[in-house]
Formats: C-alpha cells, sequence, structure tokens
C-alpha cells in the first residue's frame, strides 16, 4: 500500500517503480558474485570459475534484458548521447545537475562499463582454463588487473550512489532493494 500523504498530494502516490525486480536481482546477485571472487574464493579453483560464469551469464541476461524489459531497464531509456553526457557533467560540476527517476547519465555510462569489464573479465577468465592459454602469464595478470579496475570501479559507483542519495535526498539504495523512488 502507497501512502499517498507522504508525497505532498492525494494524488501523487508516495514512491513510484522504477527498477523492475529482475534488474534488482541481478544487480545485487553481481554484488554478492563479485564479492565472493574477489574476496572468498580463490583464482583458479572451481567455486571462483562457477561464481564467474554465473556473473557472466547475469551480464549476458541483462543485456537481452535492456532491450526487451520494462522501461527503466531499457537501454533506451537510460543510455546518454554524447550531448546529454556532457550537459550531465557539466551541470554536476556546477552543483545543479537535475534528478532523475532512473540512471542518470553519468551512472548510466558507469553501468555500461562496469558490465563491459564484467564481460571481459568473464572472457580472460575462461580463456585461462583453455589449452591454448594455460599458464598464459599476460592472461593472467589481464585479468587479476580487470578485476582491480573493477574493484575501484565499484568503489567510484557505490560512493557516486551515497553521494548523490545525499544531494537529491533519496537513498538510492533502498531504492536499489525495493525498486521505487519517489515521483
Amino acid at each position: 500500500m502507497v501512502d499517498a500523504s507522504a508525497a505532498g498530494s492525494p494524488a501523487e502516490p508516495a514512491t513510484v517503480p522504477v527498477w523492475d525486480r529482475f534488474v534488482r536481482v541481478f544487480h545485487w546477485s553481481v554484488v554478492a558474485g563479485c564479492a565472493a571472487n574477489s574476496f572468498a574464493l580463490e583464482g583458479g579453483k572451481l567455486p571462483h570459475e562457477i561464481v564467474g560464469y554465473a556473473v557472466a551469464a547475469l551480464v549476458a541476461a541483462r543485456l537481452v534484458w535492456g532491450f526487451v524489459g520494462t522501461r527503466h531497464a531499457r537501454f533506451v531509456d537510460f543510455v546518454p548521447g554524447p550531448a546529454t553526457l556532457a550537459a550531465h557533467l557539466k551541470a554536476l560540476l556546477q552543483g545543479r545537475e537535475p534528478r532523475t527517476r532512473g540512471h542518470n547519465p553519468a551512472a548510466a555510462v558507469m553501468i555500461l562499463a562496469l558490465m563491459a569489464v564484467l564481460a571481459v573479465l568473464g572472457v580472460t577468465g575462461w580463456m585461462t582454463t583453455l589449452d591454448a592459454f594455460w599458464g598464459a602469464e599476460w592472461l593472467e595478470e589481464t585479468h587479476e588487473l580487470l578485476a582491480d579496475a573493477l574493484q575501484l570501479m565499484v568503489l567510484v559507483h557505490a560512493a557516486a550512489a551515497v553521494l548523490e542519495s545525499l544531494r537529491h535526498r533519496e537513498n538510492l539504495v533502498l531504492a536499489m532493494i525495493t525498486g521505487r523512488k519517489r515521483p
């Protein structure tokens, strides 16, 4: 049940759906998988590989969902063109970026970059299991470098979510759990 009084007018709901269940499950499953592979599971061992393949499968499914999913899950809804991104970054630097219901242009670029790194991590991880690349140090180093880059990107992503939550007085972490934001 939605508390309409909290939104300021009886006709306006307190929150509206933004991120569907698939997007939220994808997000938190990738978080869990990356945390497990980064901090709990030993690289090169079967559990690490299984989790890596699961994350790669999630990324593949999310790419499909980006074309056929609900409104705010679709890339066309949130992936910006260069001019839109430049205008958003300029407004952000001036402290005047507008609040967005879905992902803002900078977040959209980060999401695409995170998915790209995850995809390449999956490919390089898989390649390390092939006879053709067995023991190839350059490949293992590339995989590790990408894993380190991913951790840095995740820190930036999380910090940006916290800062945007504070600036716009909206708990984005909670929104990624409930799927709802204020209108």
